[in-house]
């Protein structure tokens, strides 16, 4: 069983940067690949960003190239995810996923998801 612990979400202001982390116990951590996603009240959920097993290759969502970054550092069994320029839509719960089984971008694909943490972006 994986589990994963987000940690980092926070109110901020438009313009401001921030840094989501998520911990992951219970898989030998190189061997997966995780990803973001998020969700916005009474929207869907979300893909932002993913990055293979040995963090060499990393995809985003058109709505945040540029803006956030996608790391992995397999000695701290650790994701990261670092917003910049955030604006309010950018407002939402954002929730760690590990263990993809198939294209990237798709929710079904990931296997095992943390409990989420809120980053609200004030205008």
């Amino acid at each position: 069983q994986v589990q994963l612990l987000e940690s980092g979400g926070r109110l901020v202001q438009t313009g401001d940067s921030l840094r989501l982390s998520c911990v992951v116990s219970g898989r030998p951590f190189s061997a997966l690949s995780m990803a973001w996603f998020r969700q916005a009240p009474g929207n869907e959920r979300e893909y932002v960003a993913a990055i293979n097993p040995s963090g060499s290759s990393t995809e985003y969502a058109d709505s945040v190239k540029g803006r956030f970054t996608i790391s992995k550092d397999n000695s701290k069994n650790t994701v990261y995810l670092q917003l910049t320029a955030v604006q309010p839509e950018d407002t939402a719960v954002y929730y760690c996923a590990a263990q993809a089984a198939g294209t990237w971008r798709f929710v079904d694909t990931w296997g095992y998801w943390g409990q989420g943490t809120p980053v609200t972006v004030s205008s």
